[in-house]
Order: structure tokens, then C-alpha cells, then sequence
């Protein structure tokens, strides 16, 4: 039995055949899960309806089981009829900041270039969540496991 509280076999799976510099999406409702990755990325959907699971849930389990050096969050930006607007806090990136901790690097992406970075050949997982809120993808690239 696993000694961590991650123990989906989709998840693990992918998490296992990641490494360093691997990166891992967890996503919200609102996200193209279909087209917003390229072809081939392991695709786990916990999406089971709306507000079940949350990125902040799946984040919780996964910073237990995997060590991650950065986070990259989608922010207001670059295009018209945003729903928040640019400079505003977004509640759900001071969660995970939270639960990250101070040792996680940091970066905000505009929209499309969020969109880019998730498209990358580095995307090993995307996790698809019920999250309702807006703004709420995380983008964590995993680190290097320490002794």
C-alpha cells in the first residue's frame, strides 16, 4: 500500500513516466480539455461535475506524492471582454500559492501564452477538474526528487 494519499493508477502512471522538467496541468472546467493539449498527453478526467474536484483538491494530494520546483498560473490579458480584469487578485492563485509554499517558482501567463506552455512536448498529464472558477489552471513542472 502507497504511503501517500495519491492513489489514482492514471495519475501515478503518468507521474511515474514523467520526470524532470515534465510538466503536469491541472485544469479547470472551463479549459479546451480536448484541444488544449497536443495529441498523445495522458488525460485524466476527475471532472465528475461542477465544483467536483477542485484544482486545490487535486493540488493537495499531488504535492505529497511529487516534487514540484515551479507553478505557472493563466491570468487576464491580451484580449478583449476578459471576465477579470487585468491586475485584479484572482482567488484560486493565492490557494495554491498556499499550498505550494515558498520554495515553488511563480509565473503568470496571459491566456494564449498559458495555452502555449500547455501545448508544450513537456506536458506529460493533464487532470481535468470540475473547478467552476475562473483563471483557475496550474501549470506545475516537477522537480528533483531529494534524498
Amino acid at each position: 500500500m502507497l504511503r501517500y494519499q495519491l492513489l489514482h493508477p492514471g495519475i501515478l502512471g503518468a507521474l511515474a513516466a514523467a520526470g524532470h522538467g515534465s510538466t503536469v496541468l491541472l485544469a479547470d472546467a472551463n479549459y479546451p480539455h480536448s484541444t488544449g493539449v497536443r495529441p498523445g498527453v495522458e488525460r485524466v478526467h476527475l471532472n465528475l461535475r461542477p465544483g467536483l474536484l477542485t484544482v486545490d483538491e487535486v493540488l493537495e494530494v499531488l504535492v505529497d506524492a511529487v516534487p514540484l520546483e515551479s507553478a505557472a498560473v493563466m491570468v487576464p490579458g491580451g484580449v478583449d471582454g476578459d471576465v477579470v480584469a487585468a491586475g485584479e487578485p484572482i482567488g484560486a492563485h493565492a490557494g495554491y500559492r498556499a499550498l505550494l509554499g515558498p520554495d515553488v517558482g511563480w509565473d503568470e501567463l496571459d491566456r494564449f501564452a498559458f495555452y502555449d506552455a500547455a501545448r508544450s512536448d513537456h506536458l506529460a498529464l493533464l487532470v481535468a477538474t470540475g473547478d467552476q472558477r475562473v483563471y483557475a489552471n496550474l501549470l506545475l513542472t516537477i522537480g528533483v526528487r531529494q534524498a
